[in-house]
């Protein structure tokens, strides 16, 4: 599948995010929903205790959490973020992501 074909199968679609990754034990999995010149809009599903390392990004980021808790360390300060909150990960600082409980995100990137 080419980059453009990439989430086509949801175009003109009702869809519930939470729904689009399905949580693996001891994995992180990934679906991306929407790629373009402007960003991506990708639906993570984390198992408890996984995460993703210290790194920065070009772009800011959006994490829209869809279930449960993690916890989102931004230039060294964690947050702790739950269902329902949104926080933003400024471009060039360093932020990692650790889950507190199973948990599933809305990761939108807008790039600048």
């Amino acid at each position: 599948m080419d980059d453009s074909e990439r989430g086509s199968d949801l175009k003109g679609r009702v869809m519930k995010p939470a729904e689009l990754a399905v949580y693996q034990e001891g994995s992180v999995v990934s679906r991306e929903v929407m790629k373009g010149k402007a960003g991506t809009v990708t639906v993570f599903a984390f198992d408890e205790g996984e995460g993703l390392s210290e790194h920065t990004a070009p772009f800011d980021a959006m994490v829209q959490v869809l279930e449960g808790r993690v916890e989102v360390t931004i230039d060294g300060e964690p947050l702790e973020v739950g269902e329902g909150e949104v926080v933003i990960m400024p471009a060039d600082h360093p932020h990692a992501l650790k889950a507190l409980t199973p948990f599933k995100m809305l990761l939108t990137l807008i790039k600048t």
